[in-house]
């Protein structure tokens, strides 16, 4: 049995995160530019050798697994991660070395960049499967493609990753000069075929960006669960009752939920608490005057609670006058 002001940590219920509220741009991964060549996307390669028309050459270029572009003459290029001027000049230089050109001017542009089919389950507005750039292949960019988070949307994410070989990812350029992988997979914490479970309030609080999604990615939006407390003793509606989404739920909620007390000089009243994983529930004394007087005191309700206005002698005293008075009152009345 505990006092509202001595709960231990385990009995304090955290505010209720209100996804209407979470700043869902603070889970942004770094900007990408388009220029940036990724594995799968597919290049268009122009090589000039001289002015004549016989001496152009243009040939679609697709960048393998393992970030080679096959370049006909000349061969296997490295050009995964490097912008479109780093890979004409990667293409030269490769097309120099190799002895097929003195001094070739190579275009490269952007033919086809490879997307990812993100699949977007759950509390959205538009469930389905989206086609996302590599680049801002992101959950951010997953749920904005989908239409949002709809009312019924909880703050738990889950994103399951069908098994594949290797990881990869995105490199990004950075300001100066390093590059970063875009995923929050990486080869160290391979999570491939595994579920990995995100909470949109603590997410965005922290700022955490970077929750890179991969081809063939599942997004499921969690919806909240609906969750109840009861409401018994001294209280003109007395039943169970379901707790409002996105809100908080205190003690004075309650009683208000039940139609108020039945006896306004009821003021003990018990919160019975059942801790997950525990075969007895914990019990909290609390005081309606004092819930009144102080936001400490309106304890903070969570699903499961029961809320017990209890009897006391005074109550007991003054129910007891008050069905006399009735009584006498009703007997006293003139029958016409």
């Amino acid at each position: 049995m505990y006092e509202v002001k001595d709960l231990p940590d385990r009995l304090v219920v955290e505010p209720t995160a209100n996804v209407e509220d979470v700043d869902l741009s603070r889970l942004a991964t770094y900007a990408v530019s388009n220029e940036l060549i990724d594995r799968g996307d597919v290049l268009s390669v122009t090589i000039v050798t001289n002015f004549s028309a016989s001496g152009t050459m243009t040939t679609p270029v697709r960048v393998g697994d393992d970030g080679m572009g096959d370049v006909p003459l000349i061969g296997k290029v490295s050009l995964a991660g490097l912008e479109m001027e780093d890979a004409e000049q990667a293409i030269v230089t490769a097309g120099v070395q190799s002895g097929v050109f003195r001094n070739p001017h190579v275009t490269v542009t952007m033919k086809r960049q490879r997307v990812n089919l993100i699949t977007v389950l759950g509390a959205v507005e538009e469930p389905g499967v989206y086609e996302l750039p590599r680049g801002s292949s992101s959950l951010l960019a997953a749920v904005v493609a989908a239409g949002g988070l709809s009312d019924k949307a909880g703050p738990d994410v889950e994103i399951q990753r069908p098994l594949r070989r290797g990881s990869g990812g995105l490199m990004a350029p950075l300001p100066d000069g390093s590059r970063v992988q875009l995923t929050s997979f990486t080869e160290e914490t391979d999570l491939s075929g595994k579920t990995v479970r995100v909470n949109l309030a603590s997410a965005a609080k922290e700022g955490k960006g970077g929750y890179y999604l991969d081809d063939g990615d599942v997004v499921t939006v969690r919806e909240r669960d609906a969750q109840y407390i009861h409401v018994m003793g001294l209280v003109r509606e007395p039943g169970q009752y379901e707790l409002p989404l996105n809100q908080d739920v205190y003690l004075l909620n309650a009683l208000a939920m039940a139609g108020g007390r039945s006896l306004q000089v009821a003021d003990n009243v018990w919160v019975i608490r059942r801790l997950p994983g525990q075969d007895k529930p914990e019990r909290i004394r609390v005081s309606v005057r004092e819930a009144k007087l102080s936001d400490e005191a309106n304890l903070r309700l969570t699903g499961g609670d029961t809320v017990s206005v209890e009897e006391t002698p005074l109550t007991f005293v003054v129910d007891t006058l008050g069905r006399f008075v009735r009584i006498g009152m009703s007997s006293a009345l003139p029958l016409f």
